[in-house]
């Protein structure tokens, strides 16, 4: 008996109806989303879906979106996945535990399905998508608190297992078509094993200097729940850490810009979002600026087109992330 396959695109559909269509197909697929495709009139996607054992491996193919699960989302599904996305063409950037990666070809990130995610796909994608039952983790010593630290962050461009892992994924995928069962449950087997021995590394290397990178994660948490406050600043974040400004410049280190400059990349960032999201087309973009912690327009509109090419008022009216 061969490995069961399952595809779905849109090509059949009518072309307003193919956004709605796409959403309810990963909605059962992936147990619990919602899709978001940037507020765009258009869209076409395909998926193509084949199981390893209990693990499941699809191909998706699309225009940009960007996918969400709720808490709410979470508590209506009991089934616990590990989800890793890995683009071979584009880029996808993972939200969860106030944490973000973003992975281009070559790389990949992994997510946990029983807590809220965000999924960002701003460019037209191609992705590998891999779900390993969390159980299958647990069994080999790796879950619960354990697990937390290692989602969404970016593994595989650097070599060693995470790239082995990643190899093994798309050779799963490729091969499990012509598989009988039994030997597609070995692959599968082995695609949790890379995965599994992928974490523990990466458990590995943050542990090498625990104080500096656990007081990191701790600032990076601190700035994305206090972007609205424009007193944001390293001695407010010093105080509210109860750490000194010199532990607060080790701990951002190797970040190029230092803490000043992370908190400037995140405000325009959520400005950024937030000029995406046709649901906030009735805001101004001072409304914005200022609702993100940005005092003078005159730095924001210099800051902005400094680091995305285009004012703020160009790159609204250009179409945000299309431009």
């Amino acid at each position: 008996m061969r490995p069961t396959a399952t595809a779905m695109n849109t090509d059949s559909v009518a072309p307003r109806e193919r956004a709605g269509f796409w959403g309810d197909w990963i909605d059962r697929l992936f147990h619990g989303l919602k899709n978001d495709c940037y507020g765009d009139a258009g869209f076409d996607g395909r998926m193509s879906t084949v199981h390893a054992g209990d693990v499941v491996l699809t191909r998706l193919e699309a225009n940009r979106h960007r996918v969400l699960r709720s808490a709410s989302q979470v508590r209506q599904s009991g089934v616990g996945y590990l989800k890793i996305v890995a683009p071979f063409v584009g880029c996808a950037g993972v939200e969860q535990q106030g944490r973000e990666a973003w992975v281009t070809p070559d790389q990949w990130s992994i997510y946990d399905t029983t807590d809220a995610y965000a999924v960002a796909n701003p460019v037209r994608v191609e992705h590998l998508i891999v779900m390993i039952p969390k159980q299958q983790l647990a069994e080999r010593g790796l879950g619960g608190a354990a697990l937390g630290p290692l989602m969404a962050r970016r593994l595989g461009g650097s070599g060693g297992v995470a790239r082995l892992a990643l190899e093994t994924m798309r050779s799963a995928y490729r091969e499990l078509p012509g598989m009988s069962e039994a030997a597609a449950r070995g692959v599968g087997d082995a695609v949790t094993q890379f995965v599994h021995l992928s974490m523990l590394d990466l458990a590995g290397i943050g542990t090498a200097v625990t104080q500096r990178e656990s007081l990191r994660e701790r600032i990076k948490q601190h700035v994305g729940q206090h972007l609205a406050d424009p007193a944001l600043s390293v001695d407010a974040i010093a105080l509210a850490l109860n750490c000194s400004r010199r532990q607060l410049y080790n701990a951002f280190s190797e970040e190029p810009d230092g803490v000043a400059g992370y908190i400037l990349r995140r405000r325009l960032a959520a400005c950024r979002h937030a000029f995406d999201d046709r649901a906030q087309a009735h805001r101004s973009i001072t409304d914005i600026a200022l609702s993100f912690g940005f005092q003078n327009m005159a730095h924001f509109s210099r800051v902005f087109r400094a680091h995305l090419g285009l004012p703020p008022s160009d790159y609204r009216r250009q179409g945000g992330a299309a431009a």
